[in-house]
């Protein structure tokens, strides 16, 4: 039995974390006392207690808290704060086998990003394969429910006093600073960041994430067909990630953002022709996109079957 503990457990990640460990015996929790929660010494002495340590934290109490753990201690960062730090694990197991074997060997994972997980799960393997150039001119739309912006975004939608503009997807990061835009960049190895247009809207979880590409700017590969068994042949035998069948439209020709909410999993779709093509992500942005990849991450590491926990 492993000993647990999560640094920021009442936040939206925090909870989804421990609902995903409802029912199993292997993990032994440890609880801080309510009115602990911002005791340094008290948050000190239960991650130095734990074999593992989730940080759910904003990134510079993320940074403060690894410094409080010692080295045996492995954490796990649901934070932004090292996502790009060579040293760090990155915790998409499914990019490559050496991306799994650093999480399995790590004592420091940082668990991707939401946005950042359905972008990069559509342009890394292009970018790996040497089919999409390193200085394509990459620009990705992003639909998400408003679980993702956490408490004090969750609690302005479900205010039955809030405004009119609540009722339309909202549209943001208008300035193109956005805290997931380096992890884009850095894990797929593009040369720039992309244009990224993210919209949240008035559903509570689920995501899609859209990638459109001109084939005649790749390198290779320039039909739908062959960019479709790029993906498929990246991601064959993989338990959460699956490229659904070229040419399956999804119900009504509508692909709803929603679909996989409350799940792990995370499918991606082909559309389009040999001239113009839609890539596309879609996954629960609390699931595979934070929570789900933390427990996740955590199965890796413990040498379990990756997906215990998960739906």
């Amino acid at each position: 039995m492993v000993k647990v503990y999560i640094d920021g457990q009442e936040g939206t990640t925090g909870l989804k974390i421990l609902e995903r460990f409802s029912g199993r015996e292997d993990i032994e929790l440890l609880r801080i006392d309510e009115d602990k929660r911002k005791d340094e010494s008290e948050r000190q002495k239960l991650i130095n207690a734990s074999d593992f340590t989730f940080l759910c934290l904003p990134d510079d109490a993320a940074r403060q808290a690894v410094t409080l753990a010692g080295d045996s201690v492995r954490i796990i960062d649901a934070s932004t704060a090292h996502r790009t730090l060579p040293d760090w694990a990155y915790g998409f197991p499914e990019l490559s086998a050496a991306h799994r074997e650093k999480i399995a060997s790590s004592n420091r994972v940082a668990v991707p990003g939401c946005y950042a997980s359905g972008f990069i799960s559509l342009v890394y393997p292009l970018v790996s394969a040497g089919v999409m150039p390193t200085d394509y001119p990459v620009t990705v739309h992003a639909v998400s429910g408003y679980s993702g912006a956490g408490k004090k975004g969750i609690a302005q939608y479900e205010d039955e006093n809030r405004g009119g503009e609540f009722d339309s997807p909202r549209e943001y990061a208008l300035t193109q600073q956005h805290k997931h835009l380096p992890e884009m960049k850095a894990v797929t190895g593009l040369d720039s960041e992309p244009i990224f247009c993210p919209y949240v809207c008035d559903f509570y979880s689920g995501m899609t994430v859209t990638v459109p590409i001109f084939p005649k700017l790749l390198k290779k590969f320039r039909a739908v067909y062959d960019i479709h068994k790029v993906l498929e042949e990246h991601y064959y035998g993989q338990k959460l990630v699956k490229v659904m069948p070229l040419g399956e439209m999804p119900s009504g020709g509508f692909l709803a953002a929603n679909t996989l909410s409350g799940r792990n999993d995370m499918e991606i779709f082909v559309f389009g022709n040999d001239d113009r093509m839609l890539l596309c992500s879609r996954f629960d942005n609390l699931g595979k996109g934070a929570s789900g990849a933390a427990v996740q991450c955590l199965n890796i590491m413990c040498g379990v079957d990756e997906t215990v926990g998960l739906v």
